[in-house]
């Protein structure tokens, strides 16, 4: 019996003309990772138990094999997908197979939406610049007028006690 092969663990953002894949494995030695122009493999030996990762993403859009390149970071394997067309619209997907892979994520750390026009997300959110965010969620009650912090005035059951005044009773 031939020993299965897993999909390793994968986050992915992207940017108007590149796409970033984070394999989330550590202490991979020579990794296999080869880019064709509508798919990126990648085959090693990694984590803590040792065992074998493959997987063949078929990308949503081509890429130019030849300018994309990978690092191996110790921690985990990065890619910088080049986009064939450097001129293209975000991928709505990374795969063009349209299924929901359990092993792929989204990188949100690294994540920018199409009509950011630089770092000033909120918090490191990149896809929310910061204006739309407090409007969003004023929207939604999560910001006050009091200056962003919540007020819990209105909480007061009325006669001033709470029910952590209490002393705490002693243990037997």
């Amino acid at each position: 019996m031939t020993q299965q092969t897993l999909p390793p663990p994968v986050m992915w953002a992207q940017r108007t003309g590149v796409v970033f894949l984070t394999i989330n494995l550590e202490d991979v030695k020579d990794p296999d990772i080869k880019f064709t122009k509508d798919s990126v493999f990648f085959k090693g030996t990694g984590g803590v138990e040792k065992k074998t990762y493959e997987v063949t993403i078929p990308l949503y859009k081509e890429i130019d094999p030849e300018k994309s390149k990978s690092f191996n970071r110790g921690r985990c394997i990065e890619l910088i997908l080049v986009k064939a067309n450097s001129d293209d619209s975000y991928w709505p997907a990374l795969t063009s197979d349209k299924k929901k892979h359990h092993w792929l994520k989204c990188d949100f750390n690294k994540w920018q939406d199409e009509d950011d026009s630089g770092d000033e997300g909120v918090g490191g959110m990149g896809g929310m610049g910061g204006g739309d965010f407090e409007e969003m969620m004023r929207q939604m009650g999560g910001l006050g007028a009091g200056g962003g912090k919540p007020s819990f005035d209105d909480l007061d059951d009325g006669d001033g006690a709470d029910s952590d005044d209490e002393p705490i009773p002693d243990l037997e």
